[in-house]
């Protein structure tokens, strides 16, 4: 006869433990995305936003490549509108990952809501991710999301203000063309994705609309790019599903 009782409470890993946990796997995730800060606190204090603005722009905005996007857009002048708009699009992956995790933060409070999706980036859902995965009935989980964005939170403060630092006493460090990092990371990260037919339609598409499109204004071309990119893959995504039906295309 199957044990139908509930498991103990004190079997499951406490919140403390969650807390320390979550922060542990962030950790090789936290070296990753140290450069990154510290370039773009050094990028910032040497731009009108300054280091008080780049301190701000971290603490409030906290999403990395929508931080390099906007600083860019600010130096071209364009408007608080296309900015917003910009960095909105950049964003819109973390819809998908709101939509993966809701199912296990549906039952939370609002405040937990509130604080886990505001500390959501790439490398936490890479974390909290593979925590759901193990669906072992642990009642603390959102202590692990929040170990690990906790962690991430506070790394990238850190490493904002340290570039900052950096920045204003070395002024050189801001033409060493740094920021070129991020997009090579970018590329690594993408790359090895690339193993089927729509996902390196989706990447040619996205670069070939991007380089001619390039000298449109705002960074334009990025969003064109983008829709361009989504466009293509939601097109062979439904030609594969007619195929597996046996309809014809």
């Amino acid at each position: 006869m199957p044990d139908t009782f509930p498991t103990p409470l004190s079997h499951w890993p406490d919140r403390r433990t969650e807390c320390l946990h979550g922060a542990r796997d962030t950790l090789p995730l936290l070296l990753g995305a140290a450069p990154f800060g510290l370039i773009f606190g050094a990028l910032a204090s040497a731009s009108p936003l300054g280091i008080v603005g780049a301190l701000a722009m971290s603490a409030l905005v906290f999403a990395g490549s929508a931080q390099f996007i906007a600083l860019s857009l600010l130096g071209t002048g364009a408007s608080a509108l296309v900015v917003v708009f910009t960095t909105l699009v950049v964003n819109l992956r973390h819809l998908l990952y709101s939509a993966s995790l809701q199912p296990q933060m549906a039952r939370l409070p609002q405040r937990w809501r509130v604080l886990l999706a505001f500390w959501l980036t790439d490398e936490t859902y890479a974390a909290v991710h593979h925590r759901y995965a193990r669906d072992d009935g642990a009642p603390f989980k959102h202590w692990y999301t929040a170990g690990s964005g906790a962690a991430m939170y506070f790394n990238w403060l850190g490493w904002t203000a340290l570039g900052a630092w950096l920045g204003t006493a070395s002024p050189a460090l801001t033409h060493l063309g740094l920021e070129f990092a991020l997009v090579a990371t970018f590329v690594g990260i993408v790359a090895p994705l690339l193993r089927e037919r729509p996902s390196m339609a989706v990447a040619l598409t996205a670069a070939a609309v991007a380089l001619a499109a390039r000298d449109l204004p705002y960074k334009l071309g990025l969003m064109l790019a983008a829709f361009a990119g989504v466009a293509v893959g939601v097109w062979m995504d439904g030609r594969r599903d007619l195929s597996a039906a046996g309809e014809p295309r």
